[in-house]
Protein backbone atom coordinates (compact mmCIF):
# COMPACT_ATOMS: atom_id res chain seq x y z
CA UNK A 1 0.00 0.00 0.00
CA UNK A 2 1.35 3.41 -0.98
CA UNK A 3 1.41 6.68 1.25
CA UNK A 4 -1.09 7.85 -1.07
CA UNK A 5 -3.70 5.01 -0.75
CA UNK A 6 -3.69 5.03 2.80
CA UNK A 7 -6.79 5.80 4.62
CA UNK A 8 -7.75 8.92 6.77
CA UNK A 9 -8.42 7.44 10.16
CA UNK A 10 -11.56 9.11 12.13
CA UNK A 11 -11.00 7.65 15.80
CA UNK A 12 -14.05 8.74 18.05
CA UNK A 13 -13.82 7.24 21.63
CA UNK A 14 -16.32 8.35 24.43
CA UNK A 15 -15.50 8.31 27.83
CA UNK A 16 -17.55 5.63 30.12
CA UNK A 17 -20.43 4.60 27.53
CA UNK A 18 -21.74 1.09 27.88
CA UNK A 19 -22.47 -1.31 25.09
CA UNK A 20 -26.33 -1.08 25.27
CA UNK A 21 -26.72 2.67 24.61
CA UNK A 22 -27.01 2.34 20.45
CA UNK A 23 -30.94 1.40 19.64
CA UNK A 24 -30.18 -0.46 16.00
CA UNK A 25 -28.48 -2.92 18.19
CA UNK A 26 -31.34 -3.56 20.33
CA UNK A 27 -31.53 -0.91 22.92
CA UNK A 28 -34.63 1.05 21.82
CA UNK A 29 -34.48 3.36 25.01
CA UNK A 30 -31.90 5.84 23.32
CA UNK A 31 -31.61 7.55 20.36
CA UNK A 32 -28.94 7.26 18.11
CA UNK A 33 -29.45 7.54 14.28
CA UNK A 34 -26.09 8.30 13.01
CA UNK A 35 -24.77 5.34 15.42
CA UNK A 36 -27.45 3.13 13.54
CA UNK A 37 -26.51 4.84 10.40
CA UNK A 38 -22.56 3.70 10.45
CA UNK A 39 -23.53 0.49 11.82
CA UNK A 40 -25.73 -0.19 8.65
CA UNK A 41 -22.36 0.99 6.70
CA UNK A 42 -19.96 -0.76 8.55
CA UNK A 43 -19.42 -3.63 11.08
CA UNK A 44 -20.50 -3.45 14.76
CA UNK A 45 -19.36 -5.56 17.57
CA UNK A 46 -21.23 -6.89 20.39
CA UNK A 47 -18.95 -8.31 22.49
CA UNK A 48 -16.08 -5.72 22.64
CA UNK A 49 -14.58 -5.31 26.58
CA UNK A 50 -11.77 -3.31 27.75
CA UNK A 51 -8.65 -4.36 29.38
CA UNK A 52 -9.44 -2.23 32.37
CA UNK A 53 -12.58 -1.07 33.94
CA UNK A 54 -10.34 2.47 34.30
CA UNK A 55 -9.69 5.24 32.36
CA UNK A 56 -5.68 5.57 31.95
CA UNK A 57 -5.24 1.66 32.11
CA UNK A 58 -7.94 0.97 29.30
CA UNK A 59 -6.28 4.13 27.07
CA UNK A 60 -2.70 2.77 27.29
CA UNK A 61 -4.20 -0.45 26.35
CA UNK A 62 -5.60 0.20 23.21
CA UNK A 63 -3.34 2.86 22.50
CA UNK A 64 0.02 0.65 22.51
CA UNK A 65 -2.11 -2.71 21.19
CA UNK A 66 -0.28 -4.16 24.80
CA UNK A 67 -1.81 -5.38 27.42
CA UNK A 68 -1.72 -3.60 31.70
CA UNK A 69 1.05 -6.59 32.53
CA UNK A 70 3.05 -5.28 30.05
CA UNK A 71 3.22 -1.58 29.28
CA UNK A 72 2.75 -1.77 33.64
CA UNK A 73 0.76 1.58 32.92
CA UNK A 74 -2.35 0.41 35.35
CA UNK A 75 -3.43 3.41 37.60
CA UNK A 76 -5.32 6.48 36.98
CA UNK A 77 -2.97 9.32 38.03
CA UNK A 78 0.59 8.26 37.15
CA UNK A 79 3.21 10.91 37.47
CA UNK A 80 3.87 10.11 33.92
CA UNK A 81 3.74 7.83 30.76
CA UNK A 82 6.29 4.95 30.12
CA UNK A 83 8.41 6.48 27.54
CA UNK A 84 9.46 2.91 26.27
CA UNK A 85 6.26 2.46 25.52
CA UNK A 86 5.31 3.33 21.86
CA UNK A 87 1.71 4.87 20.93
CA UNK A 88 0.17 4.10 17.67
CA UNK A 89 -0.56 7.49 16.85
CA UNK A 90 3.51 7.75 16.91
CA UNK A 91 3.93 5.16 14.67
CA UNK A 92 0.75 6.93 12.36
CA UNK A 93 2.95 9.97 12.51
CA UNK A 94 6.38 8.16 11.52
CA UNK A 95 4.61 6.61 8.69
CA UNK A 96 3.55 10.16 7.17
CA UNK A 97 0.06 10.50 9.03
CA UNK A 98 -0.26 13.94 10.10
CA UNK A 99 -1.95 13.42 13.78
CA UNK A 100 -4.42 15.35 15.72
CA UNK A 101 -5.94 14.62 19.52
CA UNK A 102 -9.10 16.59 20.44
CA UNK A 103 -10.45 16.29 24.18
CA UNK A 104 -9.11 14.03 26.46
CA UNK A 105 -5.92 11.72 26.66
CA UNK A 106 -5.62 10.58 30.03
CA UNK A 107 -2.61 8.38 29.74
CA UNK A 108 -0.71 10.69 32.95
CA UNK A 109 -2.31 12.84 35.84
CA UNK A 110 -4.43 15.50 34.01
CA UNK A 111 -4.97 17.60 37.42
CA UNK A 112 -3.86 21.13 35.77
CA UNK A 113 -2.81 19.64 32.68
CA UNK A 114 -1.66 16.38 31.43
CA UNK A 115 2.13 15.64 30.94
CA UNK A 116 2.62 14.65 27.33
CA UNK A 117 4.77 11.60 26.41
CA UNK A 118 6.17 11.66 22.35
CA UNK A 119 2.46 11.13 21.14
CA UNK A 120 2.99 11.67 17.55
CA UNK A 121 0.28 14.51 17.49
CA UNK A 122 0.48 17.35 15.30
CA UNK A 123 -2.51 19.02 16.77
CA UNK A 124 -2.91 18.88 20.77
CA UNK A 125 -6.27 20.36 21.67
CA UNK A 126 -6.36 18.86 25.33
CA UNK A 127 -9.16 18.74 27.22
CA UNK A 128 -9.43 16.41 29.89
CA UNK A 129 -12.72 17.46 31.22
CA UNK A 130 -14.91 20.84 30.33
CA UNK A 131 -14.83 22.25 33.99
CA UNK A 132 -12.73 24.91 34.24
CA UNK A 133 -10.40 24.44 36.81
CA UNK A 134 -8.18 23.14 34.84
CA UNK A 135 -4.85 25.08 33.72
CA UNK A 136 -6.48 27.99 31.16
CA UNK A 137 -3.45 27.72 29.13
CA UNK A 138 -3.89 24.09 28.35
CA UNK A 139 -7.26 23.97 28.44
CA UNK A 140 -8.65 24.00 24.81
CA UNK A 141 -12.42 23.85 25.32
CA UNK A 142 -11.84 26.40 28.13
CA UNK A 143 -9.63 28.99 25.16
CA UNK A 144 -12.52 28.25 22.72
CA UNK A 145 -15.38 29.35 25.14
CA UNK A 146 -13.08 32.46 26.03
CA UNK A 147 -11.53 33.74 22.52
CA UNK A 148 -14.53 32.13 20.37
CA UNK A 149 -17.79 32.55 22.28
CA UNK A 150 -17.17 35.55 24.58
CA UNK A 151 -17.92 32.88 27.24
CA UNK A 152 -16.07 33.36 31.25
CA UNK A 153 -16.53 29.13 32.20
CA UNK A 154 -16.00 29.65 35.41
CA UNK A 155 -20.10 31.42 35.25
CA UNK A 156 -20.49 28.91 32.60
CA UNK A 157 -20.20 26.09 35.28
CA UNK A 158 -20.68 27.93 38.38
CA UNK A 159 -24.45 26.18 39.03
CA UNK A 160 -23.42 22.77 38.47
CA UNK A 161 -23.38 21.15 41.88
CA UNK A 162 -25.20 17.93 41.23
CA UNK A 163 -24.25 14.75 40.36
CA UNK A 164 -27.67 14.38 38.18
CA UNK A 165 -28.66 17.66 36.26
CA UNK A 166 -29.48 19.30 33.21
CA UNK A 167 -26.07 21.05 32.25
CA UNK A 168 -24.72 23.47 29.97
CA UNK A 169 -26.52 24.05 26.68
CA UNK A 170 -25.65 22.42 23.75
CA UNK A 171 -24.37 24.74 21.56
CA UNK A 172 -21.64 25.56 24.49
CA UNK A 173 -21.29 22.37 25.44
CA UNK A 174 -17.19 20.29 25.28
CA UNK A 175 -18.44 17.90 22.80
CA UNK A 176 -19.98 20.22 20.73
CA UNK A 177 -16.43 21.54 21.03
CA UNK A 178 -14.92 18.82 19.78
CA UNK A 179 -16.76 18.20 16.53
CA UNK A 180 -16.52 22.13 15.62
CA UNK A 181 -12.35 21.46 16.28
CA UNK A 182 -12.23 18.10 14.35
CA UNK A 183 -13.96 19.89 11.29
CA UNK A 184 -11.47 22.30 11.29
CA UNK A 185 -8.70 19.87 10.88
CA UNK A 186 -10.46 17.55 8.42
CA UNK A 187 -10.77 20.27 6.46
CA UNK A 188 -7.11 21.28 6.18
CA UNK A 189 -5.17 20.87 2.59
CA UNK A 190 -3.13 18.45 2.91
CA UNK A 191 -0.90 16.20 1.01
CA UNK A 192 -0.83 13.00 2.94
CA UNK A 193 -3.28 11.19 5.19
CA UNK A 194 -4.95 12.24 8.24
CA UNK A 195 -5.39 10.27 11.74
CA UNK A 196 -7.72 12.36 14.09
CA UNK A 197 -8.75 11.08 17.72
CA UNK A 198 -11.43 12.11 19.24
CA UNK A 199 -12.23 12.43 22.89
CA UNK A 200 -15.15 14.39 24.41
CA UNK A 201 -15.60 13.67 28.16
CA UNK A 202 -19.33 12.68 28.05
CA UNK A 203 -21.08 10.37 28.94
CA UNK A 204 -18.56 10.20 31.90
CA UNK A 205 -20.23 12.01 35.46
CA UNK A 206 -21.17 13.82 36.20
CA UNK A 207 -24.49 12.93 34.24
CA UNK A 208 -25.06 16.62 33.29
CA UNK A 209 -26.71 16.97 29.69
CA UNK A 210 -28.25 20.05 28.03
CA UNK A 211 -31.07 20.79 29.37
CA UNK A 212 -32.92 20.85 25.45
CA UNK A 213 -31.36 16.79 25.57
CA UNK A 214 -32.78 15.90 28.83
CA UNK A 215 -35.85 17.15 28.04
CA UNK A 216 -36.41 14.56 25.64
CA UNK A 217 -36.59 11.39 27.91
CA UNK A 218 -38.80 10.98 30.11
CA UNK A 219 -37.61 8.64 33.45
CA UNK A 220 -41.06 7.23 34.25
CA UNK A 221 -40.70 5.39 30.41
CA UNK A 222 -37.22 3.72 30.81
CA UNK A 223 -36.55 0.44 32.74
CA UNK A 224 -35.01 0.63 35.98
CA UNK A 225 -31.23 -0.33 36.73
CA UNK A 226 -30.86 -4.34 37.20
CA UNK A 227 -31.27 -4.86 40.89
CA UNK A 228 -32.67 -6.86 43.42
CA UNK A 229 -32.77 -6.60 47.26
CA UNK A 230 -30.10 -9.33 47.38
CA UNK A 231 -27.81 -6.59 46.10
CA UNK A 232 -27.46 -4.87 49.16
CA UNK A 233 -26.09 -7.57 51.11
CA UNK A 234 -24.40 -9.21 48.79
CA UNK A 235 -22.53 -6.45 47.68
CA UNK A 236 -21.40 -5.44 51.37
CA UNK A 237 -18.69 -8.62 50.99
CA UNK A 238 -17.03 -6.16 48.36
CA UNK A 239 -16.75 -3.52 51.06
CA UNK A 240 -13.27 -3.72 51.19
CA UNK A 241 -12.72 -3.46 47.22
CA UNK A 242 -11.99 -0.54 45.82
CA UNK A 243 -14.53 1.15 43.95
CA UNK A 244 -16.24 4.91 43.72
CA UNK A 245 -19.30 3.65 45.54
CA UNK A 246 -18.20 2.43 48.74
CA UNK A 247 -21.70 0.83 49.65
CA UNK A 248 -24.61 -0.42 47.00
CA UNK A 249 -26.93 2.71 47.05
CA UNK A 250 -30.90 2.19 46.62
CA UNK A 251 -31.51 3.14 42.71
CA UNK A 252 -35.02 3.38 43.53
CA UNK A 253 -34.48 6.86 45.90
CA UNK A 254 -34.51 10.34 44.88
CA UNK A 255 -31.35 11.90 43.25
CA UNK A 256 -29.97 14.79 45.87
CA UNK A 257 -30.03 18.14 44.39
CA UNK A 258 -27.30 19.64 46.97
CA UNK A 259 -25.35 17.62 49.52
CA UNK A 260 -23.51 15.98 46.90
CA UNK A 261 -20.35 18.44 47.04
CA UNK A 262 -18.73 20.58 44.38
CA UNK A 263 -15.73 20.12 42.31
CA UNK A 264 -14.63 18.00 39.81
CA UNK A 265 -13.89 15.32 41.98
CA UNK A 266 -17.03 15.23 44.36
CA UNK A 267 -19.05 15.53 41.47
CA UNK A 268 -17.24 13.02 38.99
CA UNK A 269 -16.02 10.04 41.06
CA UNK A 270 -18.20 10.39 44.64
CA UNK A 271 -21.34 9.57 43.75
CA UNK A 272 -24.36 9.61 46.13
CA UNK A 273 -25.57 6.25 48.07
CA UNK A 274 -29.24 6.96 46.90
CA UNK A 275 -30.43 7.77 43.88
CA UNK A 276 -33.26 7.44 41.37
CA UNK A 277 -32.21 5.15 38.21
CA UNK A 278 -34.62 5.81 36.32
CA UNK A 279 -33.25 9.57 36.27
CA UNK A 280 -29.81 9.09 36.23
CA UNK A 281 -30.39 6.82 32.90
CA UNK A 282 -32.49 9.55 31.30
CA UNK A 283 -29.19 11.96 31.86
CA UNK A 284 -26.97 9.30 30.62
CA UNK A 285 -28.83 8.19 27.46
CA UNK A 286 -29.35 12.10 27.27
CA UNK A 287 -25.55 12.81 26.66
CA UNK A 288 -25.35 10.09 24.83
CA UNK A 289 -28.06 11.49 22.06
CA UNK A 290 -25.80 15.09 22.37
CA UNK A 291 -22.58 12.69 21.31
CA UNK A 292 -24.35 11.13 18.25
CA UNK A 293 -25.70 14.50 16.64
CA UNK A 294 -21.97 15.15 17.12
CA UNK A 295 -20.86 12.63 15.66
CA UNK A 296 -23.07 12.21 12.26
CA UNK A 297 -21.84 16.43 11.81
CA UNK A 298 -18.42 14.74 11.62
CA UNK A 299 -19.43 12.33 9.14
CA UNK A 300 -21.21 14.64 7.63
CA UNK A 301 -18.58 16.74 6.93
CA UNK A 302 -16.34 13.79 5.75
CA UNK A 303 -19.08 13.35 3.20
CA UNK A 304 -19.63 17.16 2.46
CA UNK A 305 -15.64 17.38 1.74
CA UNK A 306 -15.02 14.24 -0.49
CA UNK A 307 -13.17 11.93 2.22
CA UNK A 308 -16.01 9.47 3.92
CA UNK A 309 -14.96 6.62 1.23
CA UNK A 310 -11.01 6.66 2.34
CA UNK A 311 -11.55 7.24 5.49
CA UNK A 312 -11.35 4.28 8.27
CA UNK A 313 -14.08 5.36 11.13
CA UNK A 314 -13.99 3.75 14.57
CA UNK A 315 -16.28 4.80 17.13
CA UNK A 316 -16.28 2.86 20.79
CA UNK A 317 -15.43 4.05 24.59
CA UNK A 318 -12.63 3.15 27.04
CA UNK A 319 -15.46 1.42 29.33
CA UNK A 320 -18.46 1.59 30.63
CA UNK A 321 -20.87 2.44 33.43
CA UNK A 322 -22.41 0.62 36.32
CA UNK A 323 -25.37 3.16 36.04
CA UNK A 324 -27.48 2.03 39.40
CA UNK A 325 -26.96 -1.34 38.35
CA UNK A 326 -26.88 -3.50 41.46
CA UNK A 327 -27.07 -0.47 43.48
CA UNK A 328 -23.88 0.77 41.67
CA UNK A 329 -22.62 3.63 40.13
CA UNK A 330 -19.67 5.24 38.07
CA UNK A 331 -16.76 2.51 38.37
CA UNK A 332 -14.16 0.35 40.20
CA UNK A 333 -12.53 -2.97 40.59
CA UNK A 334 -16.08 -4.54 39.20
CA UNK A 335 -16.49 -6.63 36.20
CA UNK A 336 -20.00 -6.14 35.76
CA UNK A 337 -21.03 -6.58 31.62
CA UNK A 338 -22.71 -2.59 31.94
CA UNK A 339 -18.73 -1.88 32.98
CA UNK A 340 -16.92 -3.79 31.25
CA UNK A 341 -18.65 -4.49 27.86
CA UNK A 342 -18.59 -1.53 25.77
CA UNK A 343 -19.42 -0.60 21.99
CA UNK A 344 -17.35 -1.04 19.29
CA UNK A 345 -18.14 0.08 15.39
CA UNK A 346 -16.04 0.55 12.21
CA UNK A 347 -16.88 1.80 8.84
CA UNK A 348 -14.63 2.02 5.53
CA UNK A 349 -16.63 2.43 2.86
CA UNK A 350 -16.06 -0.13 0.02
CA UNK A 351 -13.59 -1.73 1.64
CA UNK A 352 -15.29 -3.71 4.69
CA UNK A 353 -18.44 -5.76 5.02
CA UNK A 354 -21.66 -3.49 5.61
CA UNK A 355 -24.20 -4.30 8.05
CA UNK A 356 -22.26 -6.80 9.90
CA UNK A 357 -23.13 -7.27 13.34
CA UNK A 358 -20.58 -9.29 14.59
CA UNK A 359 -20.52 -11.43 18.26
CA UNK A 360 -16.63 -12.50 18.03
CA UNK A 361 -15.37 -11.72 21.59
CA UNK A 362 -12.79 -9.02 20.89
CA UNK A 363 -10.73 -6.44 23.22
CA UNK A 364 -9.96 -3.21 23.19
CA UNK A 365 -5.92 -4.09 22.49
CA UNK A 366 -6.91 -5.41 19.22
CA UNK A 367 -7.13 -1.73 17.89
CA UNK A 368 -3.34 -0.33 17.50
CA UNK A 369 -2.93 -3.67 15.22
CA UNK A 370 -5.62 -3.09 12.97
CA UNK A 371 -5.73 0.22 12.56
CA UNK A 372 -1.67 -0.41 11.45
CA UNK A 373 -3.20 -3.27 8.76
CA UNK A 374 -5.34 -0.89 7.56
CA UNK A 375 -2.80 1.80 7.12
CA UNK A 376 -0.71 -1.11 5.23
CA UNK A 377 2.12 -0.31 8.57
CA UNK A 378 4.05 -3.19 9.66
CA UNK A 379 3.00 -4.68 13.34
CA UNK A 380 5.79 -4.39 16.11
CA UNK A 381 6.69 -7.81 17.78
CA UNK A 382 5.59 -6.59 20.98
CA UNK A 383 1.90 -5.97 20.12
CA UNK A 384 -0.23 -8.59 21.67
CA UNK A 385 -3.48 -7.74 20.10
CA UNK A 386 -4.49 -9.29 17.42
CA UNK A 387 -5.86 -7.15 14.03
CA UNK A 388 -9.65 -7.43 13.62
CA UNK A 389 -8.80 -6.59 9.68
CA UNK A 390 -9.76 -9.97 8.35
CA UNK A 391 -13.47 -10.25 10.06
CA UNK A 392 -13.93 -6.70 9.11
CA UNK A 393 -13.11 -7.69 4.96
CA UNK A 394 -14.93 -10.71 5.29
CA UNK A 395 -11.43 -12.51 4.71
CA UNK A 396 -11.99 -14.72 7.99
CA UNK A 397 -14.92 -16.00 10.02
CA UNK A 398 -16.53 -12.45 11.30
CA UNK A 399 -18.35 -14.21 14.28
CA UNK A 400 -14.83 -15.52 15.20
CA UNK A 401 -11.95 -13.90 16.92
CA UNK A 402 -10.51 -14.74 19.97
CA UNK A 403 -11.68 -17.98 22.58
CA UNK A 404 -12.00 -15.32 25.77
CA UNK A 405 -11.36 -11.38 26.83
CA UNK A 406 -9.29 -10.60 29.78
CA UNK A 407 -9.74 -7.23 31.85
CA UNK A 408 -8.24 -6.09 35.07
CA UNK A 409 -7.30 -3.89 37.99
CA UNK A 410 -4.45 -3.21 39.71
CA UNK A 411 -4.73 0.13 42.10
CA UNK A 412 -6.37 2.09 39.63
CA UNK A 413 -8.34 4.58 41.34
CA UNK A 414 -6.69 7.28 43.04
CA UNK A 415 -10.05 9.19 43.56
CA UNK A 416 -12.05 7.14 45.80
CA UNK A 417 -13.19 8.04 49.05
CA UNK A 418 -11.11 5.03 50.15
CA UNK A 419 -7.98 4.26 48.66
CA UNK A 420 -8.08 0.52 48.81
CA UNK A 421 -5.19 -1.12 46.83
CA UNK A 422 -7.22 -3.82 45.08
CA UNK A 423 -6.09 -6.37 42.77
CA UNK A 424 -8.19 -8.51 40.57
CA UNK A 425 -9.16 -9.68 37.03
CA UNK A 426 -11.71 -11.43 35.01
CA UNK A 427 -11.55 -14.00 32.21
CA UNK A 428 -14.94 -14.18 29.96
CA UNK A 429 -15.02 -17.29 27.71
CA UNK A 430 -18.61 -15.93 25.85
CA UNK A 431 -20.51 -17.77 28.54
CA UNK A 432 -18.81 -18.19 31.68
CA UNK A 433 -17.40 -15.43 33.84
CA UNK A 434 -14.95 -15.25 36.77
CA UNK A 435 -13.53 -12.68 38.81
CA UNK A 436 -11.05 -13.25 41.08
CA UNK A 437 -9.89 -10.61 44.05
CA UNK A 438 -6.54 -11.16 44.55
CA UNK A 439 -5.43 -11.28 48.08
CA UNK A 440 -9.10 -11.25 49.50
CA UNK A 441 -10.09 -14.50 49.45
CA UNK A 442 -13.15 -13.23 46.88
CA UNK A 443 -14.25 -14.81 43.59
CA UNK A 444 -17.25 -14.10 41.31
CA UNK A 445 -18.50 -16.80 38.91
CA UNK A 446 -21.45 -16.16 36.69
CA UNK A 447 -23.50 -17.82 33.82
CA UNK A 448 -24.18 -15.02 31.52
CA UNK A 449 -26.24 -17.39 28.94
CA UNK A 450 -28.87 -18.25 32.30
CA UNK A 451 -28.06 -15.25 34.19
CA UNK A 452 -27.36 -12.21 32.02
CA UNK A 453 -28.00 -9.98 34.78
CA UNK A 454 -25.24 -11.38 37.06
CA UNK A 455 -27.10 -11.82 39.91
CA UNK A 456 -26.16 -15.51 41.01
CA UNK A 457 -22.82 -16.12 42.46
CA UNK A 458 -21.88 -19.53 41.72
CA UNK A 459 -18.15 -19.12 43.24
CA UNK A 460 -19.14 -21.08 46.23
CA UNK A 461 -22.00 -23.31 44.73
CA UNK A 462 -21.10 -27.05 45.64
CA UNK A 463 -22.23 -28.23 42.28
CA UNK A 464 -20.06 -25.73 40.22
CA UNK A 465 -17.17 -27.34 41.85
CA UNK A 466 -15.31 -28.96 39.13
CA UNK A 467 -16.33 -26.43 36.20
CA UNK A 468 -14.60 -23.67 38.85
CA UNK A 469 -11.28 -25.25 38.81
CA UNK A 470 -11.45 -25.50 35.07
CA UNK A 471 -12.66 -22.14 34.85
CA UNK A 472 -9.94 -21.25 37.42
CA UNK A 473 -6.99 -23.14 35.33
CA UNK A 474 -8.28 -21.41 32.32
CA UNK A 475 -8.70 -18.11 34.25
CA UNK A 476 -4.76 -17.81 35.17
CA UNK A 477 -3.40 -19.39 32.06
CA UNK A 478 -5.04 -16.46 30.44
CA UNK A 479 -3.64 -13.58 32.70
CA UNK A 480 -0.19 -15.06 32.60
CA UNK A 481 -0.24 -14.70 28.89
CA UNK A 482 -1.10 -11.15 29.02
CA UNK A 483 2.86 -10.22 30.28
CA UNK A 484 4.84 -10.51 27.71
CA UNK A 485 8.65 -11.91 27.28
CA UNK A 486 10.30 -8.70 27.76
CA UNK A 487 13.12 -7.18 25.48
CA UNK A 488 13.50 -9.41 22.10
CA UNK A 489 16.05 -12.11 22.45
CA UNK A 490 19.16 -11.78 19.84
CA UNK A 491 21.26 -14.63 20.67
CA UNK A 492 21.14 -18.36 22.04
CA UNK A 493 22.46 -17.03 26.12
Amino acid sequence: MTATDRPNILWYCTDQQRYDTIRALGYPQVRTPNLDKLIGRGVAFTRAYCQSPICTPSRATFLTGRYPASHHVHRNGNAYFPSHEKLVTKILAEAGYDCGLIGKLHLARAQGHERRTDDGYRLFAWSHHPMPNLDPEHHAYFQWLVNEKGIDPHKLYENLKGFCAAGVPAELHQTTWCTEVALRFIEEKRDGPWMLSINPFDPHPPFDPPPEYLSRYDPETLAPPLYQESDVERQRMFRDICQQAVEPGNPHGTNPREGTGEGFIELAARPPSEFNGREVKAAYYAMVELIDDQFGRLVDGLEATGQLDNTLIIFHSDHGETLGDHGQLYKGSRFWEGLVHVPLIFCWPGKLKEGLVSEALVELVDLAPTVLEAAGIEIPGNMQGKSLMGLLTGATDPQTHKPHVVCEFNDALGSTRQIIPTHATMYFDGRYKTVVYHGEGLGELFDLQEDPGEFVNLWDDPGMKDLKAELVLKHFDAIMATSDAGVERVGQY
